[in-house]
Order: C-alpha cells, then sequence, then structure tokens
C-alpha cells in the first residue's frame, strides 16, 4: 500500500494501537486490513451485545418490580438486598439525573444503572440475599434448569461484559481464539430470556459473515484505494 498514507495514517491513530496488529512483523497491508478488520467485527457484535445489555435489564427490573410490588423495587428493597456497590451505583444514578433537572421515574433510573449493576446479581454475596437464585429462576425461563445455575450464568455475564467492554472501545478482539463460541453464547443467553430478542438479534446479525469473510475483503479495499505509490 502507499507508504506515506500510512505513515499520516499512524500518527493519527497512534503507532501504539497499530503494534497489536503488527506484533508478529507483517507488513503494512496487513496491519491496516486487520485493524479495519477488528473494527468491523466490533461493530458488528455492538447490536447482539447491546440487546443483550437491554434484554437483561429488563428482564431484572420486570421480576424485581413484580416480587416487592414496585416499580421502584431499589427503593422497596429491604436492607443489605443489594450490595454496597450497587447501592452507591443507585445514588450515583439519582445524582446524575438530579443534575440534568430529570425526575427520578424508574424508566430513568433503571436505564441510568451500569451494565454491572444488573450481571451483579449472579454472584455468591447475592446467592446469600436469595435475590440470585430469584432472578435466575424467574428471568431465564427459557433455559435448561441445570443452566439457571448462578456459577453458570456469572460466568457467561462475565465473559459478555468483558467483551462488551473491548467491542465498545474498539480494542484488539481479532485474536481471540473463543470469540465465535462467546457470539453464540451471546446469542443463547439472550434466548434463555427472550426467544423474541434473540430472532430479533439473530436477523440483525452480520458477525458470522464478517468473521468467515477476513482479511481478504479489506487487503482488496486498501489495495484498491490507497495503491503503492
Amino acid at each position: 500500500m502507499n507508504s506515506v498514507f500510512f505513515k499520516d495514517l499512524e500518527k493519527a491513530l497512534a503507532a501504539e494501537r497499530l503494534d497489536a496488529y503488527r506484533h508478529d512483523g507483517v507488513d503494512e497491508l496487513t496491519t491496516l486490513a486487520r485493524y479495519l478488520l477488528n473494527m468491523s467485527l466490533c461493530e458488528a457484535l455492538y447490536s447482539p451485545l447491546q440487546m443483550a445489555e437491554v434484554t437483561l435489564r429488563n428482564g431484572v427490573h420486570n421480576h424485581l418490580s413484580d416480587r416487592f410490588k414496585s416499580e421502584a423495587w431499589y427503593d422497596a428493597i429491604s436492607t443489605g438486598k443489594l450490595l454496597p456497590w450497587q447501592s452507591k451505583q443507585l445514588i450515583d444514578a439519582k445524582d446524575s439525573l438530579t443534575k440534568e433537572n430529570k425526575d427520578h421515574r424508574p424508566g430513568r433510573i433503571v436505564a441510568e444503572l451500569h451494565f454491572g449493576f444488573w450481571t451483579g446479581f449472579f454472584n455468591r454475596q447475592h446467592a446469600r440475599t436469595g435475590i440470585g437464585f430469584s432472578i435466575a429462576d424467574a428471568v431465564f425461563c427459557h433455559a435448561p434448569k441445570s443452566d439457571r445455575n448462578l456459577n453458570i450464568l456469572d460466568g457467561y455475564w462475565t465473559r459478555i461484559r468483558q467483551l462488551r467492554n473491548r467491542v465498545f472501545h474498539h480494542e484488539r478482539i481479532l485474536h481471540w481464539s473463543n470469540l465465535d463460541a462467546q457470539h453464540a453464547d451471546l446469542l443463547k443467553i439472550m434466548g434463555w430470556i427472550s426467544p423474541e430478542m434473540r430472532e430479533l438479534a439473530e436477523a440483525l446479525d452480520h458477525y458470522t459473515q464478517t468473521r468467515q469473510s477476513g482479511l481478504a475483503p479489506w487487503i482488496e479495499k486498501i489495495r484498491t484505494h490507497w495503491a503503492e505509490a
């Protein structure tokens, strides 16, 4: 490819960011193709990750609203049922809405809470509060009973949260050997909550096509647009 163009691009992107794609000494063409493929994979995973987050969040919210007889279940819940860090997130969410001159209606607070707030219901501490078991049975009602296990669910959501954090920051995922499995698990666990949301996610999904196409389309695109000087 055009080496001058690549050097200018390297300045804009930062050499350190591109280093992750040329660690094995590949040429400039392959380096940039890997970078673009990684961005494309992140883009392909963004939609199912976002849908999984919304599905989990609303599933837990609806269940706890029913259980505690209030959409503001986070206020109705008894002391000690939320973990200290979750209570802190709840305070921060309310403070953020107050600063924006927005009221504290439940829908706004639920949307303001971080993803980790919702995935945090499957740890050992919530096994002791009893909430984790309640959510596992009620929210994941389409999962096999053997998979409504807090350790299993915590493992799934921990991996999804880690993938989400990398994807949302366009960090390198190209090298992950289990990326296809993580994509499949993402759709599966979404379906355990809502088969309809899984169907919608699959209708929009283009991860597999992007993954299988690999570097070739990006190498061709680079050669076409930025040929050797």
